[in-house]
């Protein structure tokens, strides 16, 4: 067994059309969708501008609780214009997502309870960030109501205070806490892969199927050339071939998932978590995908028989276990990714991210430990099928 497979290894490293797939296809494959897709499941960024026509105190309240805040964590940038129209040629051109745009008066309008309008002019091309700053106007527009129903339910019933009461009783209700907090609790929330990892770990899990099919075809071709009658005739098992043929395959899926996951990480920043859970999931997933591959070739007569059976298969699971796309995509199928090792290996990342625990892959590994188990059987019970002079 241990013959074969250096034999096998020698050959397999000489062989270009594995490393095409085992490694050149999955990174290329990894690197156009996260240079395509990459920016559309990243942090939210946003780039505003602020018209300001009005000098008063209420233009600070919102520019320094609200804007300034939001600008020093890094989520918005800030870009003073003088005008309007000004703001509005910067969304045009996309050079700024939306405007905040504060009129004249609108401090003593929002101090006398007169109507204050804060206008935001969104860019068409933008339009979560239009809807956040939506959201920020909307929410300072309805603290600012909360303190006006508090400055009225304080007075007496069928008069105004004056100014100085009023400015009081208003300064009073803004200090109050909020009656309501919100706290977010992560336990409860399933973690999820950045976009760069997700295609990093969906094309890598992909083109491993395709990389253990060549041990697997390799019986064929040793059939094909004669060199398995020669074995047969030696006082070697079938079992000792085939697992001399598969212990390659495994070596092969191991160290391409680990050139995958390197060279990802330093090149294009994917984040694959605690490195013993990510080698946990590698060799679970390669133990699977060989034995599910070399289950599917014993059916086979001929090793283009099995080389078309084994690309559809790959691709359906691959479908469905969600390496292109999210499963959740599929609606009420969504389901049958569970019966697919690379929805497990993609669970077992994504339950990585955010700093878990390599004890958070044990089900996704018991699971993926499940399909070697599954497809290895089957092969091993049907090795004389394949495996015949």
């Amino acid at each position: 067994m241990i013959t074969i497979l250096v034999k096998d290894l020698r050959q397999r490293a000489k062989d270009s059309t594995l490393i095409v797939f085992a490694i050149v296809l999955p990174l290329g494959m990894a690197f156009i969708l996260n240079a395509v897709l990459g920016g559309a499941g990243g942090e939210f960024k946003a780039r505003y501008a602020v018209a300001d026509a009005d000098s008063g105190a209420g233009n600070a309240g919102f520019v320094g609780q609200v804007l300034e805040p939001m600008r020093e964590s890094g989520v918005v940038t800030l870009r003073p214009v003088a005008t309007a129209e000004e703001g509005r040629a910067l969304a045009q051109s996309g050079q700024v997502e939306a405007v905040f745009v504060i009129p004249a008066n609108f401090s003593a309008d929002a101090r006398a309870g007169r109507p204050a309008t804060l206008e935001i002019i969104g860019s068409v091309a933008a339009p979560v960030a239009v809807q956040v700053a939506r959201e920020v106007g909307q929410s300072y527009a309805a603290g600012l109501r909360s303190v006006q129903l508090a400055v009225v339910a304080a007075s007496p019933a069928g008069t105004a205070p004056d100014g100085e009461r009023a400015a009081q009783l208003a300064e009073r209700a803004g200090s109050l806490p909020m009656p309501i907090s919100l706290r977010e609790d992560a336990s409860a929330v399933r973690r999820q892969l950045d976009i760069t990892t997700y295609y990093s770990a969906g094309m890598a899990m992909f083109f491993l199927f395709f990389a253990v099919v060549f041990s697997i075809s390799s019986i064929f071709d040793e059939r094909r050339a004669g060199t398995l009658t020669r074995m047969l005739a030696a006082p070697i098992s079938r079992p000792a071939i085939v697992l001399g043929k598969l212990l390659s395959g495994v070596l092969v899926g191991i160290v391409s998932m680990a050139i995958l996951i390197v060279v990802s990480t330093l090149v294009i920043g994917a984040r694959w978590g605690d490195p013993l859970g990510v080698a946990a999931l590698v060799v679970a997933a390669v133990l699977a995908a060989t034995g599910l591959m070399t289950a599917l070739a014993t059916f086979a007569r001929t090793a283009e028989q099995a080389s078309n059976w084994q690309s559809v298969v790959a691709m359906v699971l691959g479908i469905f276990g969600g390496v292109f796309f999210p499963s959740a995509q599929l609606g009420g199928l969504t389901a049958l990714g569970y019966l697919t090792p690379h929805k497990w290996f993609m669970q077992g990342l994504a339950d990585l991210a955010g700093g878990g625990s390599p004890q958070a892959v044990a089900v996704p590994v018991a699971a993926l430990l499940g399909f070697a188990v599954l497809g290895g059987a089957l092969a091993l019970a049907r090795v004389g099928r394949m495996v015949h002079a």
